[in-house]
């Protein structure tokens, strides 16, 4: 049990899926954890790592049988360690192969699913472009014209992680001839497809977010995703990766949590640990406390998922409510540490300036708020 899993959640995983989960834990402490302030401050992905995550065999879990309880407990554990890594396998793992698993033909996913389970190809998720993000739905511009067997492309995406060396980028556009949005699966090296590093971020700062542009970019029906025929398609996505992105919130802020406790041990003031004042106490319990709530919320979540009943509004509140309190819990974790909470030394730094980004990726708060909130009273509210 990780400290900050205080009412044994992770007791709910059978013996089997419980191994999987500590050789997650296992490959964050030993491999990640040296390298991840030097990659975050360099802003270069550590790509040695990849074959040592390949070893671990959780890439594609979801589309081979595992529980939603299992792959969520694996996002957690990345993520209490880095929300960087966990961020870079969300996407290869969530939204790419997550794509290609729901909507591709059977000949697709014969082709791209296994070399993207060992981790030998690499997916990004192409949606938001630059002047549109939670208007996605309606406001896509990016088109795609059928001319024979071949689809042309164009328009641009940005926020696209993992994209300046993905293998494979499943990409959003409008078909011209319809009006309806399709998903194209575009290889590494397709001409007419660039991808250039969005620079100076300050979350996440390890994944490769890019700028793509494509240019005249020619993709064969082929890799046309044959299930990919409307948004609603794409929304179906994007309703199974927000629970993803609410267990990483989870990982994120049990990290936080742990690690203020651990400084609050050893921090010496008026000649005692800070952990003996009350008011230290009283944060950490505030973290613990949002830490519990939240995990209840996903594992939840998890079970609604496995019976095949969960909603867009399941998902869209655990998303919303599970980056709230992340957001509140990081931010009492750096009050803790005070001034050393805001250098990666001390490793509180980070999961300050990651939960920025996970708190607005996959769906604002607002948005996500919009959509359970049509749910409860059946009036959108959107616009």
């Amino acid at each position: 049990m990780t400290s900050g899993d205080f009412y044994d959640y992770f007791d709910l995983l059978d013996e089997q899926e419980r191994e999987t989960v500590l050789r997650v834990r296992e490959f964050m402490a030993d491999q990640v954890a040296p390298v991840a302030d030097e990659a975050w401050t360099n802003a270069r992905f550590p790509h040695h790592l990849i074959p040592e995550l390949a070893k671990l065999d959780i890439a594609g879990l979801p589309y081979r049988g595992a529980r939603s309880l299992l792959t969520g407990f694996v996002v957690l554990e990345m993520n209490r360690v880095d929300p960087s890594i966990g961020t870079f396998f969300g996407v290869h793992n969530g939204l790419a192969m997550g794509s290609i698993a729901r909507l591709g033909s059977p000949e697709q996913r014969e082709r791209w699913l296994p070399p993207m389970a060992d981790l030998e190809k690499i997916g990004a998720f192409a949606l938001t472009e630059p002047d549109g993000g939670s208007d996605v739905a309606a406001g896509l511009r990016t088109t795609a014209r059928r001319e024979g067997d071949t689809w042309v492309l164009n328009g641009a995406k940005r926020w696209i992680g993992n994209a300046t060396f993905a293998d494979l980028v499943v990409v959003w556009a409008k078909d011209e001839a319809d009006g309806q949005v399709k998903g194209f699966v575009v290889e590494k090296g397709t001409p007419g497809f660039s991808a250039t590093r969005i620079e100076n971020k300050i979350a996440l700062r390890t994944v490769q977010n890019a700028d793509i542009t494509l240019t005249n970019c020619l993709v064969p029906e082929t890799n046309r995703l044959q299930g990919a025929n409307t948004f609603r398609d794409t929304a179906a996505i994007l309703r199974q990766t927000r629970g993803g992105v609410a267990w990483q919130a989870v990982g994120c802020m049990m990290g936080a949590y742990e690690t203020a406790l651990a400084y609050a041990r050893e921090r010496q003031q008026f000649g005692r640990p800070i952990a003996g004042f009350q008011l230290v106490q009283d944060l950490l319990v505030r973290m613990l406390g949002n830490v519990t709530c939240s995990l209840g919320m996903v594992v939840r979540l998890a079970q609604l998922q496995d019976a095949g009943v969960y909603k867009d509004e399941h998902s869209a509140m655990a998303k919303a409510f599970c980056t709230a309190r992340m957001r509140e819990a990081v931010g009492w974790g750096r009050e803790i540490m005070g001034g050393n909470g805001i250098v990666l030394d001390y490793g509180m730094g980070r999961f300050v300036a990651d939960s920025e980004a996970i708190y607005s990726y996959e769906g604002t708060r607002e948005i996500n708020s919009l959509i359970v909130g049509r749910a409860i009273t059946g009036v959108g509210a959107f616009v």
